[in-house]
């Protein structure tokens, strides 16, 4: 099966949602025109990541309906970064909404990063959130999620063929994009769809470099800075093809894994005469 996709990569408004809600539905008519299927867009891309207190004012509106509207009546899925306020937590979400304004999935970010992120949202707890759309199975993590190995892991052992990344990187942390991205890819055989924030946010300035690679690591399309929507062709015969030529999910020692058993390293003798050191102090 084969999905076409696009990512966008974009300042949008910090804190003006009807200002990004409008550059959504305008991506999204742009996208259709160029024969997407799927669009994705940054984390928090409705509101903005880094705008303080004001998130939590802004997850409490039903943005996920407003997002739906524009799937809609533009007639494409999304995969839309936003703040949710729920069972009095606020969560930073990316919501899964298909063509016809249905929400399919809603995940939210379980790996939190740093005092922002710690400040105002609560982890989700799904380690896994996978829609299958038009034959791909697509499954969403968000910035940080990606940069430990166990989430994209467990997604490609459960089947991903894509996984889509909302994110809000921010300088000094540019080879996240350009090298893990790519290992990531690599090492599970899956496309990564990674759709960052452009330009500054209070006291952020984000690295763009948003990107789209196949699951031989190779990247079909980027951006450095700017605002701009990469395209490229999910293809599951792709991820088939790749997890024959490098089966590391085939090879894996589970097994050992689920319960590892370490061996004691003897010690050397600079060891043992400080070990004797300690005890006779």
């Amino acid at each position: 099966m084969k999905l076409q996709i696009a990512v966008l990569q974009t300042a949008g408004v910090p804190g003006d949602v009807e200002k990004n809600l409008a550059e959504l539905r305008a991506t999204a008519r742009a996208a259709v025109a160029d024969g997407a299927d799927l669009l994705i867009t940054p984390e928090l891309f409705l509101t903005g990541y880094n705008i303080g207190p004001l998130v939590h004012e802004l997850g409490r509106t039903d943005l996920t309906a407003a997002a739906a509207e524009v799937a809609r009546e533009e007639r494409i899925a999304l995969i839309v970064g936003l703040p949710l306020f729920e069972d009095g937590h606020l969560y930073n979400v990316a919501v899964f909404i298909d063509e016809t304004g249905e929400v399919k999935n809603t995940y939210r970010k379980t790996h939190l990063f740093g005092e922002l992120d710690h400040t105002y949202f609560t982890a989700g707890n799904d380690l896994v959130s996978m829609v299958e759309f038009r034959g791909v199975r697509i499954a969403t993590l968000i910035c940080y999620d990606v940069e430990f190995p166990e989430p994209v892991r467990a997604a490609a052992a459960a089947g991903a063929h894509l996984i889509a990344v909302p994110t809000a990187q921010m300088a000094p942390f540019e080879f996240i994009a350009e090298q893990v991205v790519r290992a990531r890819a690599w090492e599970n055989q899956v496309y990564v769809a990674y759709a960052n924030h452009d330009g500054h946010e209070l006291t952020l300035s984000y690295v763009g470099r948003s990107r789209i690679v196949d699951p031989f690591a190779q990247v079909l399309d980027s951006v450095e800075h700017g605002t701009r929507t990469l395209t490229a062709t999910i293809d599951t015969e792709v991820v088939d093809e790749a997890r024959r030529a490098n089966p590391y999910l085939d090879d894996r020692r589970s097994d050992l894994y689920e319960t590892p058993q370490v061996s004691p390293a003897p010690a050397s003798a600079v060891d043992r005469d400080s070990t004797q050191q300690i005890r006779t102090a």
